[in-house]
């Protein structure tokens, strides 16, 4: 099975403990968490990265960020922390709603003292944590009537177990096929500039024994022209109402290729990651980071001292190239403000 990425260990006074994806795969690493800062630093750098698993390490953040302040001052405390960790990454919205989630429940439980509350919210980061892996599952299981034996797929960045608490979004299409006997086979875009495909989902799928293919991004429109590709599944880090999209860079071009070949695109993330305040797309911040990871490779400067530099993290997919967004609840199909919000219902 894949990977714990993020587990709390100990009890109240205890840590996050996490595997630093930066080592991978050279050195697989496991960091304690002690402090609201580390967990800050471990998002913020992705040591911890993956939309859901960010909001997992966000709550527990909460939890060691709180625990030791005083009675007096633990309601501007959680806010402070609460609003500190909201800056450590901009798109990725289930981090988000894990903090607005914490917030809701201390708010929520006003008659209770400091210590309960401070109880609860180690509860509800458990719960957050149950809830993730019980939506994987989930979600690989609906991905199976788009999943044949024999079938070759293609995915980008890394969707799997490192990117949430359990078998991923989706990888666990992969995964949850591998355990039903099916034999299939995937292409990985090797995802840059950060190689989280090459790096990471190759890395999980060579672990768990499921064939794999390493491609350069550049490499995709001729694979798929080749008529390798039976479906392309990948994740998402925040779906506005209407279906669209935002993934890590280069999945929009996917999107756009698998339309002119003919292959069925999917979407998969659980719900936290939909965001029904934003009408579409253009409403999502897509973040941008440091000149010195396009400039750079493996540490040694790639380009020129001072060359101007685009970094942008995420692009999005419109709604109308995608086939269908499946969540723990179903598949909205094709992917609509009605469809998307009977998945909310269900």
């Amino acid at each position: 099975m894949p990977v714990e990425t993020a587990r709390w260990r100990g009890e109240t006074d205890g840590v996050l403990r996490i595997i630093d994806q930066r080592l991978l795969p050279g050195e697989l690493k496991y960091s304690d968490l002690s402090t609201v800062e580390e967990v800050f630093d471990a998002i913020k750098t992705l040591a911890v990265r993956g939309a859901p698993a960010i909001g997992i390490a966000a709550a527990y953040g909460v939890v060691i960020g709180v625990r030791d302040c005083r009675d007096d001052e633990f309601d501007k405390k959680l806010a402070e922390i609460c609003d500190y960790l909201a800056s450590s990454r901009p798109t990725a919205v289930n981090l988000f709603y894990a903090l607005d989630r914490v917030k809701k429940l201390a708010g929520s439980l006003s008659d209770k003292t400091v210590a309960e509350i401070k109880e609860a919210i180690l509860q509800d980061a458990h719960k957050i944590l149950e809830e993730d892996l019980e939506a994987s599952r989930k979600m690989g299981e609906f991905c199976q009537q788009y999943v044949k034996d024999g079938g070759t797929y293609m995915t980008n960045c890394n969707a799997g177990g490192l990117a949430t608490g359990g078998l991923g979004t989706a990888l666990a299409a992969f995964y949850i096929a591998k355990e039903q006997g099916k034999n299939i086979s995937v292409y990985s875009c090797e995802t840059r500039p950060l190689l989280q495909g090459a790096r990471l989902t190759t890395w999980e799928l060579m672990r768990e024994g499921i064939e794999v293919t390493l491609i350069c991004d550049n490499m995709a429109a001729t694979v798929l022209r080749q008529g390798k590709i039976d479906g392309i599944f990948v994740g998402a880090d925040r779906i506005a109402a209407n279906g669209d999209a935002a993934n890590k860079i280069g999945t929009y071009p996917i999107a756009v290729l698998a339309r002119e070949h003919n292959v069925p695109f999917y979407v998969v993330a659980p719900l936290s990651s939909f965001d029904f305040s934003l009408a579409s797309g253009e409403g999502i911040p897509i973040e941008e980071r440091a000149s010195e990871e396009i400039a750079c490779f493996a540490g040694t400067r790639t380009a020129p001292e001072g060359v101007r530099t685009y970094n942008p993290a995420f692009d999005v997919t419109p709604a109308e190239l995608i086939t269908g967004i499946i969540c723990e609840t179903g598949v909205a199909q094709p992917p609509s403000n009605e469809t998307l919000s009977k998945l909310r219902q269900n």
